[in-house]
This record gives structure tokens, sequence and C-alpha cells, in this order.
């Protein structure tokens, strides 16, 4: 029996470049769904679904780029591996912590602390009136809170700590509160589908505008009400520059979100990225934190320092709560 014979028979060369192939195709399939993503992200829009679903958890992608990277090479598919080490260099450059940091030039003259949380529908207040207690804030974003599960037990159980305070009282998802030991003047807040009050408060004779912020998720049938509506928060965030300003909430948007980077680019900060927490997930809590969305912020003007941020788990909710160390500065 001849070598060519045998091959044939024993069907060595042929299976294997079958099997080079369908490696081949795998590879460019998972290349091509990471490079849609990361084509939008360079591109500095969030695209049409699935895109901005992905975008949430841009730095996870790096796995189906290495298990491209890893058929590319069994299929000797040379163009897929230069395409693979493309995208990941891109990974690697959008993972790092999307603007500058900024250090305030005047003397410090007020410290206090934030925390927001989404409780869920109100599934998870009494957690939240346990960590309130335990973690003493000064300002308390709540965001979901339902008005007949929620809020009565925050007015019965904190009211006396916090006898400030502003609210959106509504059934679901759509009621929020903002509570404060510090008098607060109230604002009209910005018009959402859910509630997002908003407020001056007087700290320590010093005006700090807040505002709770709880756009739409960008569910596929709403990404144009999830855009407009953190396009409203960056209108207020641009309107109110020279007050000192803390804006914190379920932001339902991660910095590799255009729409979220336009509220970054008028001057607020991430609490979170000042401290070295930029990727900390806070969502989904099935998975985090290994695996997750850093969606709830606090953002602060540049007035604002901070001296240290935590995450916390509460149980019933789907969200981890984020409590900020901060203090106010003069402005020069």
């Amino acid at each position: 029996m001849t070598d060519a014979e045998g091959i044939a028979e024993g069907g060595g060369p042929g299976p294997r470049r079958s099997g080079r192939r369908v490696a081949a195709w795998c590879a460019g399939l998972l290349l091509a769904g990471v490079s849609a993503v990361v084509g939008c992200r360079t591109a500095d829009t969030d695209g049409i679904t699935p895109v901005p679903q992905l975008l949430a958890f841009l730095p996870w992608l790096l796995a189906p780029t290495a298990a491209a990277l890893f058929l590319a090479l069994l299929a000797r598919f040379w163009t897929g591996l230069v395409w693979g080490v493309v995208l990941l260099g891109l990974l690697a450059w959008f993972i790092e912590p999307y603007g500058r940091a900024h250090d305030p030039s005047g003397a410090p003259v007020a410290s206090f602390r934030v925390l927001t949380a989404n409780v869920e529908f109100g599934r998870a207040t009494d957690a939240l009136v346990a960590a309130v207690r335990r973690e003493r804030p000064d300002v308390v974003f709540v965001e979901e809170c339902d008005s007949a599960r929620c809020d009565p037990v925050l007015r019965r159980e904190l009211a006396a700590a916090y006898p400030h305070r502003q609210a959106v009282e509504s059934p679901g998802s759509a009621g929020s509160v903002l509570l404060s030991r510090f008098p607060l003047t109230a604002t009209a807040g910005v018009p959402g589908t859910m509630g997002m009050p908003g407020a001056v408060a007087d700290v320590r004779g010093h005006r700090v505008r807040l505002q709770l912020a709880h756009p739409m998720p960008p569910l596929p049938h709403q990404l144009g009400l999830w855009r407009r509506e953190l396009g409203a928060l960056r209108d207020f965030a641009a309107a109110g520059r020279t007050t000192p300003t803390v804006l914190a909430g379920d932001f339902n948007a991660s910095q590799d979100h255009a729409a979220f980077r336009r509220l970054l680019d008028t001057g607020l900060q991430d609490a979170a990225r000042l401290t070295d927490e930029p990727r900390t997930p806070s969502w989904p809590t099935r998975t985090t934190p290994l695996i997750g969305a850093q969606i709830d912020h606090v953002l602060l003007s540049r007035d604002f320092s901070v001296t240290a941020t935590r995450f916390l788990d509460l149980p019933d909710t789907d969200h981890r709560a984020l409590l900020a160390d901060v203090t106010l500065h003069a402005r020069r």
C-alpha cells in the first residue's frame, strides 16, 4: 500500500484540514462579535442592540478574544491571530479608567459621607436601614424605593437621624428618596421615567447640589429613552458648574458607555475611579464581585476629593450599595 493510499484510507490530512476550517470559522465568529463591540467603543458610540448591553461587560470580552486566539493558532489562521492581538490591545487600552483625575486646589471646608443604594422594589429596605445605622452616612440616595414597601420604613426608622428629605413617591421601581442630615432646599430634580429627586444642601454653610440618578436601563426596545434620560442628567451637570455637585445613584451605565462618558465630560469625576476602584462591579450581585458591571456611581464636581469608597453587599437586591467619604474644598 502506498503512503497516499494510507492517508486516503486513514483519513489523516483530510479530517485535520476539516477540523482546522471549523476552528478558523469559530475563531472568526468570535472575533467578529468582539470587533462589533470594540468598534463601537472606538467610535465613541453605543451602537444598537446588543452592543450597549455588551459594552457594560467590556473587560470580560478578553475571554472570548483569548479563546479565538487559541482557535486561530490551532487552525493556523494567521490573519485571525493578528486580528485577535489587535483586539486584545484595544481592550487593554479601554479597560483603563476614562478621563483624568483632578485634585481640588482650595482648602478643605467640609467632609461628609455619601451612600447610594438600589433596594430593588423596596425588598432590601431593612438591609439598607441596618447599613445606614452601621455606616452613618450624612446623605443617602435610595433608588427603587417602593411607596408602600420602602418609604414608610425609612420614615419610621430613619426620620430622627435624617430629618431632611426629598422624594418621588411612586410604586415599584419609580420611587426614589434622598435623605440628609443637612438642611435641604427642594429643586425640580431631573425628569425621568423613574423618580430622580434633587435638592440643594446647606453643608456647614456651603451650598451643594444633590441629585439622585436613576435613568431607564438600556433594554433593547428603549435605547432611545435610556440615551435621553442620561442626556438629561448630563444637561443637569452642565448647567450648574458654578456650584459643588454630587450626582449619585444607579446610572444603568458604565464608563464604557458613550452616554455615560458624556456625563463625565462635563467635569464630574467618579468617586470609585478616584480611589482606584474604577472596575469594581456593583451589578448583578449574583456574580459580583467576580463578574459584573459598575453601574452604581457617586459622581462629584472637581470641588471634591475622595478619602475612600466601599461597595457594600445588601441582601435581597441585585445591586451593591456604594459608600463614599468625600471632602468639599473651597474654590479659588
